[in-house]
């Protein structure tokens, strides 16, 4: 027998006989790598809205105006998949906003990045609290090397930020710190309803980097050089600066 062509669309055929119950009309035509964008563009829209366990394969269907057999063509690993292709897609975005504007103070630049880092938080509210609680359900080893990933993004990032080559242990630990800060920061702010301004944590944090990097700087010298190269760049009428020089060199 002579085998059947495939369809050249995503098109899911109609059944030969039809019924009484109510039909959607037609799917929309998509080329393949459109409609596999969609799809994971409809499901982000949906885990960033509802913890993913409380996201269906049928909830992204009928919001992508498609049917659950045509999600399975795409997605053949069924919700799993789905979500991990949804969740690299949303890490490749949060990756690029740790992109460093070159204008400006160091302190200025870093608000900036952290700018573009709580406005991703805030357009993935729910499905960012389930990722980084590590509660959810569809959390497996590779969603969390996923994390882990960005984790290691925003390390070499600020590490080139700070003009660092080769970080050395303590210097390496106060940065891994500094963005577990940043985390724990944003699942509160998620968690008292957004209520303290995101200017006013920006600005806190970016305190924090600064008070941590002084901290470490007491005991590891590579980290004070590094630090006083920033604070040199942030000018002489920076008051909290000229604290921090003062704490650097008392005897």
């Amino acid at each position: 027998m002579e085998a059947r062509p495939t369809p050249a669309s995503d098109q899911v055929p109609a059944p030969a006989v039809a019924d009484l119950r109510p039909r959607r009309t037609g799917y929309r035509r998509l080329p393949v790598q459109q409609r596999r964008e969609q799809l994971i563009a409809v499901a982000l829209e949906l885990f960033a809205s509802r913890p993913p366990e409380e996201v269906s394969l049928d909830d992204v269907a009928e919001a992508a105006e498609a049917s659950r057999p045509l999600v399975y063509r795409y997605f053949a690993g069924g919700k799993q998949q789905l979500y991990e292709a949804a969740l690299r897609t949303a890490a490749d975005e949060l990756t690029s906003r740790f992109a460093v504007p070159l204008a400006g103070t160091p302190s200025e630049q870093l608000s900036a990045v952290l700018d573009g880092y709580f406005a991703f938080v805030a357009e993935h509210d729910a499905g960012y609290s389930a990722l980084l609680r590590g509660g959810s359900v569809v959390e497996t080893a590779r969603t969390s090397a996923i994390v882990d990933d960005v984790r290691r993004a925003a390390l070499r990032r600020t590490l080139r930020h700070l003009g660092v080559r080769e970080a050395g242990p303590r210097l390496t630990l106060l940065v891994r710190s500094w963005i577990a800060v940043v985390e724990g920061a944003s699942l509160s702010w998620l968690d008292e309803g957004r209520t303290l301004p995101v200017a006013e944590l920006r600005d806190w944090l970016v305190d924090q980097f600064t008070a941590m990097a002084a901290a470490t700087a007491l005991h590891d010298p590579q980290t004070a050089e590094v630090l006083a190269g920033v604070l040199a760049l942030e000018g002489p009428r920076a008051e909290r600066a000229e604290r921090l020089r003062e704490v650097l060199h008392r005897p």
